[in-house]
Parts: C-alpha cells; structure tokens; sequence
C-alpha cells in the first residue's frame, strides 16, 4: 500500500480557533498524513501536532534588526521562528502549506520534497499602513520577505480579489483567490420581528473605527436595535467603545460565542453591518469572515463601499451598499430599513448559501497541494 504523502500546515497562530486554518485542516484530513505546527493543542484530524509555546511571538521586534535593515537578523530573532525550527529539525515532509507571509521561510527552509504553497492571508507590507511608524520601519521588512521568498514558493493563493491583484503588481506573483467563506449551514431565513436586530462582531482594534457604528445607531428609529460581539484585542477600546454606547440604548454588547456557535448566533438577528472604512489597504480590500458568516445565518447585510463585498452584494442580492463610509451615511441607511425589504435579503441571502460556502474555494486549495506532487507516486483519492 502506498503511504499518504506527508503534507506540514504550519501557522503562528491557535490553529484549532483559526477558522482559516482549520478549513485547510478539515480538507486534507485523512487524505494526506497531516502534520500541523502552530500554538495550542492539536486540532483533530490530524497525525502529528508540533506545539509553540503561548509566550512564542511571531512578529518582528528586534529594533536594531528593523532600524539597521537587517532583516534577515529581524526574522531570525523571532521566538515562534526559533521554536518552529528547533520542533520540525529532522521532519521529513513531501509538501508544506505556509500560512500567512512570516512562515514561509521555516517552511522554504525544511525543504520539502515536492515544494512549498503560500496562503496569504493579508497583503502583507499593507497590513498596518495606517501606522507611521509601522510603515517607516515594518514595511520595508515586509517587502524583503515578499522579494525573497513569494517567487520560490510554488503557489501561492490569498483572500480577496484586489490583495492577488496587489501581490501580483508589486511583486510579480500569481496568486488565487480562496475566500473566508464559510461553512454550508442548513437553515432557512427567519421572519423579521417587531424589533429589527442589528449585529456586529469584530475584533476590538481602534483602526476598525467601531464607534461609527455607535454614531449611526444615535439616531436609529425605534424598533432598531444593534447587538455587538467585540473581542478584547484592545481592552482599553472597548472599554472606550461601551463608554460611547452607555447612552446610546439601541446598542448592546454581548460576549463572544465559540466560532462553531457563531452562525447559528447570527440566525437570530436580521441584518450583519459589514462595515469596514478603508483605515488601510486590507481593510479597504476586505472580504472578511463576518460577511460570508452572514449569508450562512440567512441575513442581510449592509456595507460600506468595499469594493469586493459590493461586487457580491449586487450580484446576489442580500444586502444594501452605504454612499459612503461616513456614521451619517450609515445612518440614513439604517433609517430607511424596510421589513419586506430585509426578508427580501434574507431570501436572497438562503439562496445564496450554497455557492458562497467554503465548500465551493476548498477546491482551489485541493488543486494547488495536488499539482505540486507526482500523480504516480501519490494517487490521492
């Protein structure tokens, strides 16, 4: 019997509360032996689980190396790179799937016999160019590493039309697209209440400028209501946020669920605000989580002018784009909702469910790790 090919997923990131990753994970399961590294404990379905300590940072900050441009001593310093090299010393992998730009050296390194596949998950000397400091000193190491080691992967996908589009303009690389989709979930579109419910869940960082949010629902009709699941990634902004909404009485904070109880949170709501002003180019570029995560629950959405979310709003029908990024405009648009409107959305939004479900990008990635290894050797099913 021929042995699967050993295939590595290697993130700096908790890879069993990634949903990304765990994508990648589920697909390969079973179909190849499946060796993941990253924080935490082993996701399932996998053979081997190489762990990085909590306290392992996978960012740069050695100083002199950012400052000196000596980068190749900035990434070296980092402890998620130290720990990740001294835990893979010695595995033997047929392929290696990179997850997000800071791994695929590690990955380069290990040598892989068939090569390496790059998932990029932001375009990534844009990833924070709202920071002076961040684009004076961080960008110029991120460009190094895209210069360095995009061409010698083998493939490359990353989540947004205008992100491959950017890599391949800057960098000369190919990149296809698989989006956040998703999961298919079974369900069907509620009917809207007497109160028409809002949702927002995001990550509790200040760029994402979630206090328009607060603004916009300042002068929302009765009957409107906006329930926010804000995760504490900067606890003294959201501690600003619930300040700003304290006499606001149409917004609400709510804890975060379980990303495997998120969809079926949502479903009790009827609109997701997917409203991301473009602080920085992935933002500007965003089709994040929270969007296809909406189409699932069978909601409607409303966007700003984004604009990949714009093109799949007008193609199925599930939603309602801002003028512009402004709280006023979000404002007048949550003034004019219409109940027979919304469930219209929702119904679009069900119909919708299959197509936008991971299950229809999974494919990409399939496609990308079986053409990087020889049919004859390794007949995957």
């Amino acid at each position: 019997m021929t042995a699967l090919p050993r295939l590595l997923i290697i993130s700096f990131s908790p890879i069993r509360s990634d949903p990304r990753v765990l994508k990648q994970v589920g697909l390969f399961s079973g179909k190849y032996h499946l060796i993941t590294c990253g924080y935490g404990a082993a996701p399932e379905g996998v053979d081997e689980h190489f762990a990085l300590s909590p306290d392992a940072v996978g960012w740069p900050s050695d100083r002199i190396g950012l400052l000196g441009r000596r980068y190749r001593r900035a990434y070296d310093q980092m402890s998620a790179v130290q720990q990740a090299r001294k835990l893979l010393a010695g595995v033997s992998v047929d392929v290696v799937l990179a997850n997000d730009l800071n791994t695929l050296p590690v990955a380069l390194e290990l040598e892989p016999k068939y090569g390496v596949h790059s998932d990029l998950h932001e375009f990534a000397p844009k990833e924070k160019d709202d920071d002076l400091k961040w684009r004076l000193f961080v960008a110029p190491y991120m460009r190094w590493l895209c210069r360095t080691y995009l061409p010698r992967a083998r493939s490359l996908t990353t989540v947004a039309p205008g992100i491959a589009a950017q890599y391949t303009r800057d960098f000369g690389v190919a990149a296809d697209v698989v989006t956040n989709a998703a999961p298919f979930a079974e369900g069907a579109p509620r009917p809207v209440g007497e109160t028409i419910r809002l949702i927002h869940s995001a990550a509790g960082q200040r760029y994402r400028k979630l206090e328009n949010l607060i603004e916009a629902m300042r002068s929302a009709p009765s009957g409107v209501e906006l329930d926010m699941i804000v995760m504490p990634n900067e606890p003294d902004y959201v501690a600003e946020l619930k300040q700003a909404a304290a006499d606001v009485p149409a917004v609400k904070f709510r804890d975060p669920v379980p990303y495997a109880e998120l969809v079926q949170t949502l479903s009790g709501y009827d609109i997701s605000l997917v409203f991301l002003p473009p602080t920085n180019f992935n933002m500007e570029n965003a089709l994040p989580n929270k969007f296809f995560e909406a189409v699932q629950a069978r909601l409607g959405v409303v966007v700003g002018p984004s604009p990949s979310m714009v093109e799949i709003v007008n193609q199925y029908g599930f939603g309602t784009v801002t003028p512009d990024f402004t709280p006023a405009s979000l404002a007048k648009t949550i003034q004019s909702l219409d109940r027979g409107q919304i469930m219209e959305w929702k119904r679009a939004a069900d119909r919708a469910a299959r197509p936008l479900a991971a299950e229809s990008q999974l494919g990409i990635w399939e496609a990308a790790i079986r053409a990087l290894l020889p049919a004859s050797d390794f007949p995957v099913s």
